[in-house]
């Protein structure tokens, strides 16, 4: 199921929302596993790795952090 965003989206699960943009190729053509991607209401952020395992160790320690805190800890431990 696509569906096309609105202001008033009603999403049960299951779905998928595509938002259009241009994405640099530089960014497509690095490897998904070594891509975190979050989004805030007016923001996306992509931060890449170096190892598929330090992606999925950000992940876990990321969950529920705000973007900023997201951002600091990824300056701290992953720059």
């Amino acid at each position: 199921m696509i569906v096309q965003v609105s202001h008033r989206l009603l999403l049960s699960g299951n779905d998928m929302i595509c938002i259009k943009t241009d994405i640099p190729q530089e960014i497509c053509d690095i490897d998904d596993e070594l891509k975190a991607i979050y989004h805030s209401k007016d923001t996306v952020c992509i931060w890449v790795f170096k190892t598929r395992e330090d992606r999925n160790r950000f992940m876990n320690e990321t969950i529920g952090m705000l973007k900023d805190e997201r951002q600091m800890h990824y300056e701290k431990d992953y720059s």
